[in-house]
């Protein structure tokens, strides 16, 4: 796996909720890749196995920044009239 790729994979990641495993394996992955240049082969398959499960799922919309919730439009309230006598 190249550094494009790591990378990649650890941005999708990033978007989802990780149980504590999770974010241990890929904080140790990533400390692995820039101390060795390079994975093990079954931390590779286990980082792509993790990122294709996650990507099944719904983003984690605290971490998306690639889509921010827009206002709710509100529909315009009509004046209430007072009658006077």
């Amino acid at each position: 796996m190249n550094k494009g790729r790591l990378e990649w994979v650890m941005s999708g990641l990033n978007q989802h909720a990780l149980s504590k495993t999770e974010d241990q394996f890929i904080r140790t992955a990533a400390e692995d890749f820039d101390k060795n240049h390079a994975l093990t082969e079954h931390q590779e398959e286990k980082l792509e196995n993790l990122y294709k499960e996650k990507s099944k799922l719904v983003p984690n919309k605290s971490h998306s920044p690639l889509k921010e919730s827009s206002p709710k439009k509100v529909k315009p309230r009509k004046p209430r009239w007072k009658a006077v006598f």
